[in-house]
Formats: C-alpha cells, structure tokens, sequence
C-alpha cells in the first residue's frame, strides 16, 4: 500500500549512528553484560528503555527496488545507522521511472527523484552515500566504509560482487566479524543462481500462480511484488540473527536469502500433498478447499466488496441467522452439502450484502461471529481508526527546503512493550550525506573529497535518469491507471502528531 503521496486507490478486484559496535571497547555499547537483578526491579530501565535496540550499529546498503531497501528502513526505524549507496549513475529505480510511484502532491519538482513516494517510503531514515562502484574508486570507498561498519547488506546478482572481489570470503578479511545479507532471486549457488529475477515474474517459477486464480482461467499473479516482502522479513530477521551470532560468539556470519525459497515456502501444503498422495491443487478462486461457504461478496457502492468464511456449523447457522434465511440452515446442515450448492448458497449471501454497504456488512458478521472483512482500498487504509490507533500509519516531517511536508508512511508491523520505535525521517535525498560519511566516518581530508567529487565518482545528482512520464491525477483516472483520487486528501487525513 503507497503512503499518501497523493492518497489514491488502485483498482481491486474479488480475490478472498554512531561508531561500529565492534570499535567499542571492552564490552562496551549494547554488548555490555547485563545486570539481571537490576532488570527484576525495574530500576535504571527508564533511560535504557528509550534507546532504540540497533542504536550503535553501522548498516552498509546497497540495495534496488523493493525487498532490502525496505528491510533497510525497517533496521534504521530500529535505531541502527543506514548508510545507503547508489551511483550517480545506477540510481535505486523507485527514484525514478515507473517504480517511483507518485510524487509529493503528484508535483515532480525541479529534483523528482528525491519526491518520489515510494522511495522515501522504502528508504526512510537512511543517509545517502552516492559513489560510482562501477569504477576502482569507488569500490575503494566501499572498502574503507566495510572496514568500519557492522552489516552489510545487498541485492545483486551473485557474479558482481564475486567480480568486484566483495563477496563474503573477501569482504570478513576487511572486517573479519562482519554480518553480510545477500538477497538474489536464486541464491549464491545452484543452476539458477546466475539467472536475474523479479518478483512478479518470480511467483511464476515459485509456483504460486498454479493455485491463483479461478477455476478454468489462467495462472494469476497474487499481488504486487509479493515474494519481495517475503524478502524483507527475511532480510531483517536474517541480519538481526547474524548480530546474535557475533555477539555471542564473536564471529561474523553471511546469510543468502533466495527469494525463490520463500516463493516456495509458501506453497509447502500443496507440495506435501504431491509428495504424499501424488494430488496437484487446482484454482479454486475465493472458496475454501474443505470449508464452505467461503467468498468475497458484492457490497452496496462501486467496488466495493466484503469477504467471509464459515468453518463450522455453529458459524454456518449464524451466517444464516444474520442474512434473515434460516431455511438454508437445515437445506445445507452438513459441510459436505454446502461445499455441493456452493452456488446456490453463494447467490443468497449476494442478495443480502449487495445493498448493504461492506463495513455494515462486516460488523452485522464479525458480531454474530462468522469471520468477516471488508475489502479495504487505499482510502479505507488510510482512514482506519485500527491502523490509527496502533499508530502503524505514522506521520514523518520533511525538512522545510524540500517542500513535502508532513506525509504518513507505512510504520512496522511490530510493536515492542518497552521500546517506542517510530521512522527516523523520510528517505535521504541522493549524496546527502557524502561529505558526512567521506569526512567524519571514514576521515578523508578535503582534498581527497574534492578529487573524487571532480572525478565524477562521488556525486548528488544523477548522470542518467529515465525518461519521467508526468500525468495529471485525473487522467490516470482516464486511463484506468488508478482507481480515483481524493482532491482533498489532506482535509480527509487531517492533522496528527
């Protein structure tokens, strides 16, 4: 779901800083020995509560598209410092063309590629290294800011940093307890592995697909980049587990994300049941494989649409109850006689919720207990009172100079009891903050910065960009781009703090 930039809705359709920890002397930093007693009476916990738990950890990413950058935002909403490198030249795509999503107040401005929404979104909170890596220079930087850093993390294809002699086994003898996360569509090894990826293609070869869909039409695809947050909650998970695994044993570690493992994780009910019973799954749209009835149902209103699900027959007679046809409780008592006339039960819950609007719709059935849902579009998203008060849309102030404003963006689908976490600002702009990292990290003097800044390696703004298509809001209505959109989005959203 984009962040209100502006606030839109796509069309929906019936488908169910600081220094690196490893520089802290004598255990030193958040590897300090903890003083369990003192943790039992609640003392001294009120500082120590508030500090972030990367606070101290130097995060290296370089990443594209989707999947690490938005692992990336993620770790520096945890409180770690997220140096993000592109080149001038190889900008990460969602600054520009058509991953960049809308720009702030669809304006694209004098520098589109720091407005894009999507980009700010995925790379909240981060600095912004920009360095040509494709020349020795700039690899060189790379090598220097490994040699003081924690985590590095990147999505290539696995033959450029095996070329650039940065894999793993090259990049632990600069920082020899280095965590490094590696995300590729096949992995570092295997017959696949030197094959490029995309998510949305990848579904196809994970196998998702065959199971998506409605019965005698094609393979449908699940979502937008599904397996590339897959990807992200691995990521994360996978550099936090590497930081366990140093701090406990003192050694670096390399984890491989193969997102085209995840892609078939989540098919691992259909795979046992081939390896069991030989039985491959067929498309079953919205219904349930075993339970009926189960569907995504016609609301009152355009596009509008409520989904539900009866497991049992206590739900199935209160399903009943609340549609006003208790004659169906009796004519399809048993599961196996509903699951045989799941047409004829599925035109009479339509016949009820066609005229009713689907939030109605949902509470009338969340309140006799059959599992219910709106279909929720961009719009409701944004204005869920749930989502509000658990504050995953949360508000992120731009700096005055780059006129966006005050915009809400995507929180974390975590909370933690003790530790208030929230994004550290919305994504950098492109070199922001070179001199910062040339300067005051890795010590370089003037003129060195000065050279590399002459030389093209180091830059703040791009050498190549893709053509911006520019649309105004109502003709992406027009050409069926998006949904519609609300004019007055921000009286609709209001003030929050």
């Amino acid at each position: 779901m984009p962040e209100n930039w502006p606030t839109t809705t796509t069309r929906s359709r019936a488908y169910a800083a600081g220094p690196s920890l490893s520089a802290l002397k004598g255990g030193e930093g958040i590897c300090a020995p903890v003083n369990k007693n003192l943790l039992r009476s609640g003392e001294g916990m009120d500082e120590e509560r508030m500090k972030p738990p990367l606070e101290g950890l130097r995060i290296i990413d370089i990443s594209n598209v989707f999947s690490l950058p938005y692992a990336g935002g993620l770790l520096a909403d945890l409180g770690a410092e997220v140096i993000k490198i592109e080149g001038p030249g190889r900008l990460d795509v969602t600054r520009q063309g058509g991953f960049s999503g809308l720009h702030a107040d669809n304006e694209p401005g004098p520098d589109p590629w720091n407005r894009a929404g999507t980009f700010n979104l995925l790379n909240r909170g981060k600095k912004s290294l920009s360095i040509d890596l494709s020349r020795p220079e700039g690899r060189e930087i790379l090598r220097d800011l490994i040699r003081v850093s924690d985590v590095l993390m990147e999505n290539f294809t696995p033959r450029v940093m095996r070329n650039w002699e940065l894999d793993y086994p090259n990049a632990k003898k600069l920082k020899p307890d280095l965590v490094m996360a590696s995300c590729s569509g096949y992995g570092r090894e295997g017959p696949y592995s030197p094959y490029p990826a995309h998510a949305t293609t990848q579904e196809a070869t994970h196998g998702l697909p065959s199971v998506t869909g409605y019965p005698g039409d094609v393979p449908s695809k699940a979502g937008q980049s599904f397996v590339d947050f897959l990807a992200t909650w691995a990521l994360v998970t996978g550099a936090l587990l590497g930081l366990r695994y140093r701090h406990r044993f003192g050694k670096g570690l390399w984890v491989d994300v193969a997102m085209y493992q995840l892609g078939c994780y989540m098919l691992s009910e259909h795979i046992l049941d081939f390896e069991v019973n030989g039985r491959l799954p067929e498309r079953i749209g919205n219904r349930h494989p075993w339970c009926a009835p189960q569907g995504c149902y016609p609301c009152a209103g355009k596009d509008a649409w409520c989904v539900l699900s009866v497991r049992d027959e206590e739900e199935w007679s209160a399903l009943c109850r609340v549609i006003g046809r208790p004659e169906l409780k009796e004519q399809f008592a048993t599961n196996a006689a509903r699951m045989a006339h799941h047409d004829a039960i599925d035109a009479a819950i339509a016949a009820w919720t066609a005229h009713l609007p689907k939030f109605d719709v949902m509470e009338r059935l969340q309140e006799a207990g059959v599992p219910a849902g709106a279909v929720f579009d961009a719009r409701d998203l944004h204005l869920d009172p749930h989502l509000s008060s658990r504050r995953f849309l949360e508000p992120v102030e731009f700096p005055p100079e780059r006129q966006i404003g005050k915009r809400r963006i995507i929180g974390r689908p975590w909370r933690l009891g003790r530790t208030p976490l929230h994004a550290r600002g919305g994504g950098p702009t492109l070199g922001q903050n070179n001199r910062e990292v040339l300067q005051e990290i890795l010590g370089y003097d003037e003129a060195r910065v000065t050279a590399l800044e002459k030389a093209g390696i180091v830059g703040d703004r791009p050498t190549k960009l893709r053509p911006l298509v520019h649309m105004e809001m109502d003709e992406r209505v027009r050409q069926g781009l998006i949904a519609y959109w609300d004019p007055d989005f921000k009286a609709r959203l209001g003030s929050e703090d």
